[in-house]
């Protein structure tokens, strides 16, 4: 006898229990940022900017000095959906990149440093210096 395929309401419950599966597995890698977070760089894109790397949950670097107003492209080689969003002020943010796109934003103007999160991954965090 055939396996019988699941159909109305219980193909639905089947769904979203499998979507519910896959972002507790994706949310649960047991990292906590990961990253040395005396670690502070400055990395340029091929396009003269400068460059943060989401991929394992985490930024790379997960800190970054730039000059004010400079442009930073944010691009997510990771296999979810992220956010690069200043934690205070709303100074910056990406807004959600998908898996294998970017996003650029500008740096504040002023100097100082400014603390930054993922909104939907908030344990993912890094620092943007602008001196």
């Amino acid at each position: 006898m055939p396996f019988p395929f699941p159909t109305g309401a219980a193909r639905l419950a089947a769904a979203a229990c499998a979507l519910a599966l896959t972002a507790l597995v994706g949310c649960s890698d047991g990292g906590g940022g990961g990253g040395d977070a005396t670690e502070s760089a400055t990395r340029s894109s091929a396009s003269g900017g400068t460059q943060v790397t989401i991929k394992d949950f985490t930024f790379e670097p997960a800190s970054l000095t730039v000059s004010p107003g400079a442009k930073v492209t944010v691009v997510n080689k990771d296999s979810t959906t992220h956010t690069l969003t200043a934690s205070k002020g709303g100074s910056f943010d990406t807004g959600d990149i998908a898996p294998g796109k970017s996003a650029t934003f500008t740096a504040p103007s002023t100097a100082g440093d400014f603390p930054y999160a993922c909104t939907i991954h908030p344990f993912m965090k890094g620092t943007l210096t602008v001196e």
